[in-house]
C-alpha cells in the first residue's frame, strides 16, 4: 500500500430541495455572483429561475453559453474578464461537469495577472482563487467533488487536465432530480465517464483489497442503475445511486494507497475531443476495450480475472486470458447496450489525424510512464483498432 496524503475540503449536500440552503450557503462568500451556465438547460427546468429567486438579495453577473469540452477562448477569458470588471466574490456554477471546469479555471485565472493559460499549462502556479459553489444537473465527471478541470484550446488542439487544490468547490449541491430530464445519449456518456474514472484507478500494480471492493462495487452499481435511469428516467433512486458514484469519480476516494496508473484512456481521448469536439463519455467508451484488447499480457492480466470475476461475475475456473478476453468483451457489450456508439467512425473520425493525434498524445500525456506503458506505435494501433 502506498503512503498518501489526503484531503477533500468540499461540503456536499445531497438529496432532493436541497436548494434550500443556497442563500444560507452563499452568504458567507460575499454579494457579488458570477452565474455560470451551458446552453439554457436550467432555463428549461426551471432551476435558472429558483437560483434567481434564492439570490434575489445579491448582485449577479452572468456567463451563459459553456459548451461540453469548455473553451478557454471564448468561455474562461470573458469569465475571467468579467470577474476582474466586477470584482466578484464567488462563483456560482450552474450544469453540469464543463460548467463547473470552466468555472475552476475562471477562478484562479481571475486572480492571476498573467495568461490564464499559463495556469493551465503549469508554466505558473496560482497562490489565490475565488471560492466556487455549484449545483449539479448531470452525473458524470465528479468535478464537484474534485480540485480539477478539463479545458481545451482549440487553436492548439490542447485539452488540458488543469489540476490545483485552490480549485475544490467550497459546497457543491447534488439534487438528483435535476437529472430527470437528462437525454439517454448524456446519461449514458456520463455513465462512461464515471466508469472509466473508476477503471484508470483500478488497473494498477498496487491496490488493496478495500480500493478494489469500493472500485467494483462503483461499477456495478453504475451498470445497473444507469440501465435503470434509461428505462425509467424519474427512477429517483437509480439517479441518486448514479449521481454519488459519479461524485466519488476523482477525487482519489477511490483509491488511496493505490498506486500511480497514468490515466492513458482519458490522456488518448482528450486528444479526439480537442481534434473532434466529440462527447467526453463516448469517446472514452470506445477507447477503453480496445485499450484494454492492446495491454493485455503476462503482466496485466491477474487484474483483468479479478476485474472479470468480481465486477461482471465470470467464472473464476477457466483460463486466465479467456477470464481476461471475456471481462472486455462484456465492458464493451455493456457500453453497446446502453446506446453508445462505439466505433470512432461512429462519431465522424477517420484515419486521417491518427498519426497526428497519435505524436500529440505521445508528447503531452506521459502515457510511457503508464501503468502499461504506450509509446506512439501503441498509441496508432489502438487508434486504429477504434475506428
Amino acid at each position: 500500500m502506498q503512503n498518501f496524503d489526503y484531503q477533500t475540503p468540499t461540503r456536499l449536500i445531497f438529496g432532493e430541495g436541497v436548494i434550500a440552503k443556497l442563500p444560507e450557503v452563499m452568504s458567507q462568500f460575499g454579494k457579488k455572483v458570477l452565474l455560470t451556465y451551458g446552453a439554457g438547460s436550467i432555463k428549461k427546468i426551471g432551476l435558472y429561475d429558483k437560483v434567481k429567486e434564492l439570490l434575489k438579495d445579491y448582485d449577479i453577473y452572468e456567463l451563459s453559453d459553456i459548451q461540453p469540452n469548455p473553451k478557454y477562448d471564448p468561455s474562461v477569458l470573458d469569465g475571467v474578464k468579467i470577474c476582474k470588471e466586477n470584482d466578484i466574490d464567488v462563483i456560482l456554477a450552474v450544469g453540469g461537469g464543463s460548467v463547473l471546469d470552466c468555472s475552476k479555471a475562471i477562478a484562479t485565472g481571475a486572480k492571476y495577472d498573467g495568461d490564464p493559460w499559463d495556469l493551465i499549462s503549469y508554466k505558473a502556479v496560482a497562490t489565490e482563487s475565488i471560492p466556487i459553489v455549484d449545483i449539479i444537473t448531470l452525473a458524470a465527471t465528479g468535478s464537484e467533488y474534485d480540485q480539477g478541470g478539463v479545458i481545451s484550446r482549440t487553436e492548439t488542439n490542447d485539452k488540458i487536465g488543469y489540476m490545483d487544490n485552490l480549485n475544490y468547490p467550497k459546497v457543491s449541491f447534488l439534487d438528483p432530480t435535476y437529472t430527470f430530464t437528462v437525454s439517454k445519449k448524456q446519461t449514458a456518456a456520463g455513465c462512461a465517464d464515471a466508469m472509466n474514472h473508476i477503471m484508470e484507478q483500478y488497473f494498477c500494480e498496487d491496490s488493496t483489497l478495500l480500493n478494489d471492493g469500493f472500485m467494483e462495487a462503483g461499477l456495478k452499481s453504475l451498470m445497473i442503475n444507469t440501465k435503470k435511469c434509461l428505462e425509467n428516467p424519474e427512477d429517483y433512486t437509480a439517479r441518486a445511486e448514479m449521481m454519488l458514484a459519479c461524485t466519488y469519480g476523482c477525487n482519489g476516494i477511490y483509491s488511496l494507497g493505490s498506486s500511480y496508473t497514468g490515466w492513458p484512456c482519458h490522456g488518448i481521448e482528450h486528444a479526439l475531443s480537442a481534434y473532434y469536439d466529440i462527447t467526453h463519455g463516448e469517446g472514452l467508451a470506445i477507447i477503453t476495450p480496445r485499450w484494454m484488447k492492446h495491454i493485455l499480457s503476462d503482466k496485466t492480466v491477474k487484474r483483468f480475472v479479478k476485474y472479470g470475476v468480481n465486477v461482471f461475475g465470470i467464472d473464476a475456473n477457466q483460463d486466465k486470458f479467456d477470464i481476461a478476453n471475456q471481462a472486455i468483451d462484456a465492458t464493451y457489450k455493456f457500453f453497446e447496450s446502453i446506446g453508445i456508439p462505439m466505433h470512432l467512425k461512429d462519431v465522424g473520425i477517420d484515419d486521417s489525424r491518427i498519426k497526428e493525434m497519435a505524436h500529440h498524445i505521445a508528447i503531452n500525456e506521459g502515457l510511457e510512464n503508464a501503468w502499461a506503458p504506450l509509446n506512439e506505435d501503441d498509441l496508432v494501433k489502438i487508434l486504429m483498432e477504434s475506428l
